[in-house]
């Protein structure tokens, strides 16, 4: 889906790398092969080690600020974007779920100072029968009570991607760099 949609996020502005999972479903209806990321735990080592790998493999061939690295997911990615983000917070300026939730096992918040400079964005479709927007609000309410810059948009769709996603995620990404570097400019040391 990376290849497809990185474009609408921005055509200038961010080197996308997109992740299949490694566990091959049964195909989908159109016949296209369908991934999954596993069950929660269940690779979990793998996959560390493949997003990781991944991350390396990129910025060898690109020059990527180390403070600026999202993860993003959507519905099943989105619960390994938070758990990446919430293990490794020095590793990432921030995570963006889209139409998914947080892992429900283990303690998300367990590093709590640390992972109180990562920043959220969650969008959902409010229609989304799979993940239902009670789940995205949740997750809301509690990185909100633990103190996490996060935020919540909500868009007229169901489990899907919605162009105004994208949009906002631009957004979201821009308006932070503009913020680092208004800290760095009013900072004289």
């Amino acid at each position: 889906q990376v290849p497809r949609l990185a474009p609408r996020l921005s055509r200038r502005n961010y080197i996308c790398i997109g992740l299949r999972g490694p566990r091959p479903l049964d195909p989908r209806p159109d016949g296209r092969q369908a991934f999954s990321w596993g069950l929660d735990g269940q690779t979990d080592a793998l996959v560390e080690e493949y997003v990781f790998r991944a991350i390396e493999q990129t910025r060898r061939h690109y020059h990527v600020h180390s403070e600026r690295i999202y993860l993003a997911g959507f519905c099943e990615g989105a619960a390994l974007a938070y758990r990446l983000g919430l293990l490794y917070p020095e590793r990432f300026a921030g995570v963006i779920s889209l139409n998914g939730s947080m892992p429900r096992r283990g303690g998300p918040l367990l590093r709590l100072p640390e992972v109180r400079r990562l920043r959220l964005l969650i969008g959902h479709g409010i229609a989304n029968a799979v993940v239902p927007l009670s789940l995205a609000r949740n997750d809301f309410r509690l990185f909100y009570a633990a103190g996490l810059p996060v935020r919540l948009h909500t868009y007229p769709a169901n489990h899907r991607i919605h162009p105004q996603m994208l949009r906002d995620i631009d957004r979201w990404v821009m308006q932070a760099i503009d913020d680092e570097q208004q800290t760095v400019i009013a900072d004289p040391e």
